[in-house]
């Protein structure tokens, strides 16, 4: 597959992922508890743990770039 196919591929998934992840981060948010610690933990983990799911997206967007 050519790499500008597979780059356009990766961000259309990327833009997806993003708006559902993002819709859900912030329904699941409403439901933590109202206490300072404990929404900064959950933001804290929500706006780190979007990058595990992406890296093979991204690793799959620029393979066969050496």
């Amino acid at each position: 597959m050519n790499a500008r196919v597979r780059k356009l591929i990766g961000l259309a998934a990327l833009l997806v992922f993003i708006v559902f992840y993002v819709g859900a981060m912030a329904r699941i948010g409403e439901h933590v508890s109202k206490h300072w610690a404990a929404q900064l933990a959950f933001y804290a983990l929500a706006g780190i743990g979007w990058g595990l799911p992406i890296l093979p997206l991204i690793s799959w967007m620029n393979r066969g770039r050496l």
